[in-house]
């Protein structure tokens, strides 16, 4: 949507240039991204832009909820579900004044379908404790492990995929543990990333979170950081001057947030998400396929393209994992397909996040795409012929070269050790591990 010619954002408290700056960069923007309508809380500016103020208020229980919702009698039945409730006020308001089909009421509010059996409920869908060689750490890939630093988050989604330990009060890692997960991954010189995850990272405090990315990033082997999150989302005003201040200095990190639905982006999310930006965080998005919430093609293009105005790539859109008390949730691969396909041609690669789903009981991430080959043959002389029709409706073929023209590049062989760390685990064949070798010719310099 475009702005309206009298439309401004609300008057902030300007702490510094930077914010100055962020509040003109918003209005000058080209999609109106509206304040969240606190006036439905009775709350001052100042307690709620503070998100101590929005956790320590958070919405636990179907009393808490009816203050400001007329629950329906399905939503009523949903307070017994296992999984636990939570909501900040500021995410609720966003669902203030729906209908009870509301996309981001869907999200936030159970309903009585979570109790019931599911097609292929799994609490574990994706195999974690199978992959779980160290207390909170995920390791399923070889160059990259979670490490699961709490089990809180500020809104429990309907749909969690990991509902095997979130909300389940474990709060933020054991020192005992702590201490076991960071030898694990000082052991296994094959992981050059580390996600951070939970729960949701953002809810610790400041000197928790930069005590351990400055833990991690002092691991010689580990590359990168990735702050998988949802408080820009739901708690923007985590997101402050002094968070980013503190954990700039230990780039690179990436963030991976996770907005559904083209109204999330609101004025203080947009805020968030800038300030991520603009102090040389990549901002990537990974949304989740939901039945009745963002199934549809004009809603995935219009939060891409919101999304790259922020300077924020859509990554994946996800399949809803079959995690218990989530089948009313999920949508058809059917109906993901063809929201890809319709996609697909239209919008730019840029705008285009990849489809993936998790193979269920721990099988990884598989891409889907359209079919758009159409047939393959080969030649007398080994030629490989296959024909295509494009998105629009174009035809033709692509002739490969004969297998014995593809060369291998010259100095393929200079990285092929470092390429090795990923099949062994640990140490490339030959000697110590690249990034010792690497320190040991810097130390004769």
């Amino acid at each position: 949507m475009r702005r309206s010619a009298g439309h401004r954002p609300p008057r902030i408290s300007a702490k510094s240039w930077t914010s100055l700056a962020l509040h003109a960069k918003l209005i000058a923007m080209k999609f109106d991204f509206a304040p969240a309508p606190s006036h439905f809380f009775d709350v001052s500016s100042s307690d709620w832009l503070d998100w101590k103020w929005q956790m320590r208020n958070s919405l636990k229980s179907q009393e808490d909820f009816a203050k400001h919702l007329e629950l329906t009698a399905q939503e009523k039945v949903g307070f017994e579900t296992q999984f636990s409730v939570r909501c900040t006020p500021y995410y609720l308001s966003l669902a203030l004044g729906q209908s009870p089909q509301d996309p981001i009421r869907k999200i936030i509010v159970p309903t009585g379908h979570e109790t019931l059996p599911g097609l292929q409920e799994m609490l574990d869908p994706l195999g974690e404790k199978k992959n779980n060689p160290a207390p909170r750490v995920i390791h399923r890939y070889p160059d990259r492990a979670l490490l699961l630093v709490t089990d809180t988050c500020s809104v429990y989604c309907r749909y969690c995929t990991r509902k095997h330990f979130t909300a389940t009060d474990q709060a933020f890692i054991k020192s005992s543990q702590y201490d076991q997960a960071l030898s694990y991954f000082k052991s296994q010189k094959s992981i050059k990333e580390v996600i951070l995850s939970g729960g949701d990272p953002l809810t610790l405090g400041d000197d928790q979170l930069e005590g351990v990315i400055s833990d991690l990033v002092s691991i010689d082997h580990i590359e990168l950081i990735r702050l998988g999150t949802r408080m820009p989302v739901v708690c923007p005003m985590r997101i402050t001057d002094a968070l980013v201040a503190r954990l700039k200095k230990y780039h690179p990190i990436f963030v991976m947030t996770h907005f559904n639905h083209p109204r999330e982006l609101t004025f203080e999310s947009s805020r968030a998400v800038l300030k991520f930006v603009d102090n040389g965080f990549p901002v990537f998005n990974q949304l989740v396929l939901l039945n009745g919430v963002n199934n549809h093609s004009a809603i995935i293009q219009a939060l891409s393209r919101r999304l790259l105005s922020l300077r924020t790539k859509p990554y994946y859109m996800f399949q809803c994992d079959p995690s218990f008390g989530s089948d009313h949730l999920r949508t058809s691969v059917q109906d993901s397909l063809r929201i890809q396909r319709e996609l697909w041609g239209k919008m730019s690669g840029l705008a285009m996040p990849n489809l993936s789903l998790d193979i269920p009981a721990g099988g990884g991430k598989v891409g889907l795409v359209p079919e758009f080959q159409t047939s393959v043959s080969i030649s007398g002389d080994g030629t490989e012929i296959r024909k295509f029709r494009g998105w629009d409706g174009v035809e033709s073929e692509y002739v490969s070269p004969s297998p014995s023209h593809i060369l291998q590049p010259l100095d393929h062989e200079k990285y092929a050790r470092e390429f090795a760390l990923l099949e062994t685990g640990g140490t490339a064949p030959g000697g110590a591990p690249p990034v010792e070798q690497d320190q040991e010719r810097m130390a004769s310099f």
